[in-house]
């Protein structure tokens, strides 16, 4: 299983307003547990792609990671779409009788991507209340393979953890060596003294979604110095 961290991020007074709605109601680490340490995962945070991408493996993996959420008493929480991967995995985890929260921007809450399934559909003003919502809804954050929107909102859950806003397990699901690539970038950036050694633990990587699943309800990841409080924004 391998290990990696998020590049470093430098902490500002001129903190943008987009991150002090995040902070006013990010939780700082898993409710059902003593803070920082590992306790039950009730809630996924799933982050993927809106499409399905070339590899079959994509979509085999979705389902399943769906199937190991419901076997696992997991609730999904995710973008809300019935699109590309998000579609696959909603349909995984509502087949086999699980449940399913949705957080959709409402310019996004169309009759083509609004999934018609979900158990319950949040709809927010904009992407940035989405990742907010869906942090608050959620115990842990993994993600499967996608495009911009899926990598970004990995990165900046990694970064809340590296600045402290919150204690919760993160794993990449390592598809037919998907984020090969990405952890090879931030293995580069350690080397180049961008991102500290220390924070290399931020984040697992694996390729089996049932493995993945267990090692994030066991994993405590390494405690940040928290640089930012949410009255300071």
């Amino acid at each position: 299983m391998l290990r990696a961290c998020h590049p470093e991020c430098s902490a500002t007074s001129g903190t943008p307003r987009r991150l002090a709605v995040i902070l006013s109601g990010m939780p700082g680490n898993n409710a059902n547990s003593p803070q920082g340490a590992p306790g039950p995962l009730r809630s996924i945070c799933v982050f993927c792609g809106s499409s399905t991408g070339r590899n079959g493996r994509y979509r085999q993996a979705a389902v399943e990671l769906g199937r190991s959420l419901v076997e696992r008493g997991c609730r999904l929480v995710y973008g809300g779409g019935q699109v590309g991967l998000m579609g696959v995995l909603a349909d995984a985890v509502l087949d086999l009788g699980g449940e399913v929260i949705g957080v959709i921007p409402k310019r996004l809450a169309t009759r083509e991507l609004l999934h018609p399934r979900a158990t319950k559909m949040h709809r927010v003003a904009s992407m940035h209340e989405r990742k907010a919502k869906m942090g608050r809804l959620s115990d842990a954050y993994l993600a499967l393979p996608g495009g911009y929107g899926t990598l970004e909102e990995l990165l900046e859950v990694i970064t809340w953890s590296q600045l402290g806003i919150h204690n919760k397990p993160i794993g990449l699901l390592n598809v037919a060596g998907f984020f090969r690539p990405l952890v090879a970038a931030f293995d580069h950036a350690v080397h180049e003294g961008f991102i500290r050694r220390e924070q290399r633990g931020l984040f697992l990587v694996d390729s089996n979604p049932a493995r993945l699943l267990d090692a994030l309800a066991k994993f405590h990841p390494p405690r940040m110095p928290k640089w930012l409080q949410a009255e300071q924004t």
